[in-house]
């Protein structure tokens, strides 16, 4: 297997640190290299300069191919004079994974604001600049871990807005993406969904709203008719307890937070972001920047160990 790609994250973050407890902790197994300055790496690190993505497999120390992003790195303080190099760390770690030179892709957490002040960054997160470098109009959110997989149909907007935006044909292409990266990516034959309502107690029966008769129900029975095994719409407060969740392989929500709080209720430390429906294998920690403990060495890696291992089952899958 090629190495997977490490884009650096927010420097001012968690995330050099937590990359380099990930490759202490699994680098053995998983070849990986990471994208960056390594002057912004957690002090006393021991890292080599490669070449090539391909000369991390050899690497003896935590690999980095190596750029400068022109100022010096205070951990829990971001500069926007950073932002030009962590977008272009992303761009170089699809570039990577698109010419072959890598296998899947694993993003430290970003600072939105941070891009935007110091690149005028135009996307609201990795998902919709992941999808624009690949070219994709559609592509899915997903938070695994082993304990749940869950998806939103909407995402990073407000929840004014959910009901204009969830439509048929978002709610379709959301479930006919995850359907087939169930299969592609985690080996599920037949997959099993369970699709959440919009509304408390998915409307019951337009007490309580209207999208549930309206939209989601005809499009699932359409869905249903075409041979998927999809059950719902149901009501959310009961989809994530442990009988509930045995049912189905992936839980299509509503909202962002509708299918994030299960799961970071779950599995907070275990849980990845994946991005489904890119030509690509994309895992992330499912956690942000954490500059409250930026650089006192007490951060968590869990979650970037588990994206690692299943950015190489993924890959591994796509075989």
């Amino acid at each position: 297997m090629q190495p997977i790609a490490m884009s650096c994250g927010e420097p001012a973050g968690i995330g050099p640190e937590i990359a380099v407890a990930a490759w202490n902790a699994v680098g053995a197994d998983i070849p990986m290299v990471w994208i960056g300055d390594p002057t912004h790496l957690p002090k006393d690190t021991k890292w080599q300069a490669v070449e090539t993505a391909a000369d991390a497999a050899t690497a003896t120390a935590f690999p980095v191919l190596t750029r400068d992003f022109g100022a010096p790195n205070v951990a829990g303080t971001p500069n926007p004079v950073h932002a030009e190099g962590v977008i272009a760390s992303i761009a170089d770690a699809v570039a990577l994974v698109q010419s072959g030179e890598a296998s899947a892709i694993c993003t430290a957490p970003i600072h939105k604001q941070a891009l935007i002040d110091g690149a005028q960054f135009a996307y609201p997160g990795h998902t919709e600049y992941l999808a624009a470098l690949a070219g994709r109009s559609s592509v899915v959110m997903m938070l695994a871990s082993e304990m749940l997989r869950v998806v939103p149909a909407t995402i990073h907007i407000p929840l004014a807005d959910v009901p204009e935006q969830l439509t048929a044909a978002t709610l379709t292409d959301t479930i006919l993406i995850t359907h087939a990266a169930l299969k592609r990516d985690f080996g599920i034959a037949n997959p099993r969904l369970a699709v959440a309502g919009l509304n408390p107690h998915a409307g019951e029966g337009g007490k309580m709203g209207h999208e549930e008769i309206e939209m989601i129900t005809p499009t699932l029975d359409a869905l249903r008719a075409e041979g998927f095994d999809i059950a719902g719409p149901l009501s959310a407060d009961t989809m994530f307890h442990p009988a509930a969740r045995a049912r189905y392989d992936a839980a299509i929500c509503m909202y962002h937070d509708q299918a994030l709080i299960p799961i970071k209720t779950l599995d907070f430390s275990g849980g990845v972001n994946v991005t489904l429906g890119l030509p690509f294998v994309r895992t992330s920690p499912d956690h942000g920047t954490a500059f409250d403990i930026a650089g006192t060495g007490t951060a968590d890696a869990t979650s970037m160990i588990a994206a690692l291992r299943m950015a190489a089952d993924m890959a591994q899958a796509r075989t």
